[in-house]
């Protein structure tokens, strides 16, 4: 070849190179691979080792890894996003700058929380000391639960998966404090260590608020809290519970589980106007109610106050936070540091503001290419279980029209919801922490007996757009995907698509898995609570199930405890 042959050669490949759209990165972080193992021998410590060895858990969390390094990127973002509304001149009075902006400066307002000390509290310890009968009691705790002070346990007014015309009240066991009904009532140090250090916790908050014998009151509460734990049923237990009946109206609890006001609680809530409650749990709440006569008055007040002040702490002065943080933060949890205020201020707006603040976030934070790109992530993994489905030997042709409907049926919602709540009429003001909250739960209350009536419906999703998880609904039949988990390395828009669909992939078929594992195949197509799969057909599930069952039933990351296998199978 001549050499300007040569040279036109170079010329034309160069000229290629320049017009070809740029190649995909490939999106691994190639930093925290150990290349002294080899991968065939340990293909997880290969990819991870580096990591492994270097990576440090922040002192203000207990634990470390993807989802929590997407956590505090998050955490960090949204930061910036709040304190820009924050520092907006001129805010037009109502509008999401202006309730964000206030809100956030109410919490960060630090000395003027600490100057007020215990006095937020007085109203409501008021009304918990002017209890006078076991009714009085059931009323003060139902009252407690609708405006957000720590009640008995928690109502949830949800669809109603048998009519998806109308809604209902679900009631969960409740009542203690500690992790577990373990550390009550196992003799084992580290559980003992822990009951003898949250009596501590209850004395120093009985003191802050100057309760009479405030040692006294703490011993009492931890001796009906033990009381409350023996009736709690376990998550195997509650499983089971909640393929049983468990519907009663009021009228049928009062007579079937005396000793506790069931139509006195019900009424603040709201819950009287529905014809019937479902007990997640029935077992707990016959024993519960027997547990109301069986202990002083007084020693139920002391135990609504003790809810009131937990429930209440992130609203109140250092005293109290401190006190909480370092028993349920640094006993129970292990953390080392308290978190800095900023990131309790972030924490209440996406509790409170969760769609204003969320708005903001996908206007700065989610592009229209990563969800374009996650999109087309979906489509595939859903062709994938249709295969997969058409694939299963042990599956009838019914049962696989069944699924393949429910798949056809299924519906993806990626970064954003299409409706967004409103939070019009919603008062805030910078200097009044304690009275935005309390504004705040008051407008959630009001929402929720709006929505009982069927006059409104609350939009939004399940959870923030800014939550870095997503989740399967099975009476929405519908996965979600919030913008917060769609940005690297989960999603990178710019990286090839083995990577994406290694990690953004693997969590949309896992959501999509919950459509019909143990829980979700309970439910139909149009999200209805129907049989669809054979008795031969839960069989065989069944027995293949056993084996991973097992292998999870063995592990023990902590010497003498081993996790369970039937919790850990849905996921």
């Amino acid at each position: 070849m001549t050499a300007r042959a040569t040279l036109l050669a170079v010329a034309l490949t160069a000229s290629t190179i320049l017009a070809a759209p740029p190649a995909a990165r490939s999106g691994l972080d190639l930093a925290s691979f150990d290349t002294t193992i080899r991968p065939q021998d340990d293909l997880f410590r290969f990819v991870n080792g580096r990591w492994l060895a270097t990576a440090e858990i922040p002192s203000d969390r207990v634990a470390s890894g993807t989802f929590v390094e997407m956590a505090d990127k998050t955490e960090a973002d949204l930061r910036v996003v709040i304190e820009a509304a924050a520092a907006t001149p001129n805010r037009p009075k109502g509008s999401r700058l202006q309730q964000i902006g206030d809100f956030y400066t109410s919490f960060m307002d630090e000395a003027h929380v600490d100057a007020l000390g215990a006095a937020p509290l007085r109203a409501g310890i008021a009304r918990i000391d002017a209890i006078k009968a076991p009714s009085d009691f059931a009323a003060e705790a139902g009252h407690m639960t609708l405006v957000g002070a720590g009640g008995a346990f928690g109502a949830n007014v949800v669809g109603d998966a048998e009519d998806p015309t109308k809604l209902m009240v679900q009631v969960s066991q409740g009542g203690t404090r500690l992790p577990n009904r373990d550390y009550y009532l196992k003799p084992d140090p580290v559980f003992a260590d822990a009951r003898s250090k949250y009596e501590a916790y209850l004395t120093k908050i009985f003191t802050l608020v100057d309760r009479r014998e405030p040692a006294r009151a703490a011993h009492d509460v931890l001796t009906l809290e033990t009381a409350i734990a023996k009736a709690l049923m376990s998550p195997l237990e509650s499983r089971e519970a909640n393929r049983g009946p468990r519907q009663a109206t009021l009228s049928e609890l009062m007579t079937t589980m005396p000793g506790f006001d069931w139509k006195a609680w019900a009424k603040p809530q709201g819950i009287d106007r529905f014809p019937r409650v479902v007990l997640m749990q029935p077992e707990f709440f016959k024993t519960f109610a027997a547990l109301v006569p069986a202990f002083p008055l007084e020693t139920w007040k002391a135990w609504l106050v003790a809810r009131h002040v937990y429930q209440e702490t992130p609203y109140l002065s250092r005293p109290f936070v401190e006190a909480r943080f370092e028993f349920f933060g640094q006993v129970l949890q292990g953390q080392t540091d308290l978190p800095a205020r900023w990131k309790g201020g972030v924490a209440l707006l996406n509790m409170f503001l969760g769609d204003a603040v969320g708005q903001l976030y996908v206007e700065t934070h989610f592009s229209p290419a990563a969800k374009s790109r996650t999109e087309q992530v979906v489509a595939t993994v859903i062709q994938a279980y249709r295969q997969a489905i058409a694939d299963t030997p042990w599956l009838t042709l019914g049962t696989k029209d069944e699924a393949l409907a429910k798949l056809g049926n299924m519906k993806p919602r990626i970064g954003f919801p299409e409706e967004w709540r409103d939070y019009a009429g919603l008062v805030f003001t910078p200097h009044d922490l304690f009275g935005n909250f309390q504004r705040a739960q008051a407008f959630y209350n009001n929402d929720r007996l709006s929505r009982e009536n069927g006059t409104t419906g609350s939009g939004g999703w399940l959870r923030n757009v800014q939550t870095v998880n997503a989740y399967y609904s099975p009476a929405q039949n519908e996965i979600v995907l919030p913008a917060a988990l769609l940005q690297p390395p989960l999603l990178d828009v710019e990286a090839d698509d083995a990577v994406n669909y290694g990690a953004l992939g693997a969590t949309v078929g896992h959501e999509i898995s919950h459509a019909f594992d143990e829980s979700g195949r309970r439910y139909d197509a149009l999200g209805n609570i129907r049989r669809w799969w054979t008795l031969a057909e839960e069989r065989e599930y069944r027995q293949r199930a056993i084996g991973l069952v097992g292998t999870f039933n063995a592990l023990s990351p902590v010497e003498g405890l081993h996790v369970n296998g039937d919790i850990t199978l849905p996921e």
